[in-house]
């Protein structure tokens, strides 16, 4: 079976989405838009348009929300630290059809957020394959798509990479699916960075 995916947004994780909003604010010199909440995770986000039919995701728990009696998305529940890139996420026409080709990418998941709506494939104890190094796998039901809601920021993915003793089988087990030249895998210890254009010029985030 083949299966198509599409690189949709990347995912910068924070302990509060203060501090996420502060560190990527300074780090690509634009300011983030207001998203909102996730209920079925306690979650919650700010955005950022970028060019391409792409966006950046700032997320953390929602310290107003009930904790839910499983775990959370993006593997929230173990994060401490600084601000960081810890996800990327693909878009698929047929969820079911991405989730038989890669089961490790958890099971399909119904949501919403205001008027959007949407399936993402989520591991049952949170945490994605390769350390996180996979991507979340979504399955968008409303229109338009987040990306195409928000105000433009100036800004653009000039690479996403992918970092990850074993990045080589990643990379074959991705190229089934994915063929984006902006996306490159790089062997060491696991974690993502992401170069930007920005009306300032290349900005890093890690």
């Amino acid at each position: 079976m083949t299966v198509f995916l599409e690189l949709d947004h990347v995912a910068v994780a924070a302990n509060t989405l203060q501090e996420g909003q502060a560190a990527v604010e300074e780090a690509l010199g634009v300011a983030l838009q207001v998203g909102g909440q996730h209920a079925h995770f306690g979650t919650h986000n700010m955005l950022l348009g970028l060019e391409g039919g792409l966006y950046l995701e700032v997320i953390a728990v929602d310290p107003t929300a009930a904790a839910p009696e499983y775990p959370r998305w993006f593997d929230l529940d173990r994060f401490t630290g600084v601000p960081r890139l810890t996800n990327w996420i693909c878009r698929t026409d047929d969820l079911a059809g991405a989730v038989d080709v890669y089961p490790e990418a958890g099971r399909p998941v119904a949501l919403t957020r205001g008027d959007l709506r949407w399936q993402m494939a989520v591991p049952a104890d949170g945490i994605l394959p390769y350390d996180n190094c996979f991507p979340a796998l979504i399955q968008w039901h409303s229109t338009p798509r987040p990306a195409a809601r928000l105000e433009p920021s100036g800004c653009a993915l000039r690479e996403l990479v992918l970092h990850h003793p074993q990045a080589a089988a990643l990379m074959v087990e991705l190229h089934k699916g994915l063929d984006d030249p902006r996306v490159r895998y790089e062997t060491g210890p696991f974690g993502l960075s992401a170069a930007f254009d920005t009306p300032h010029g290349e900005r890093i985030l890690e």
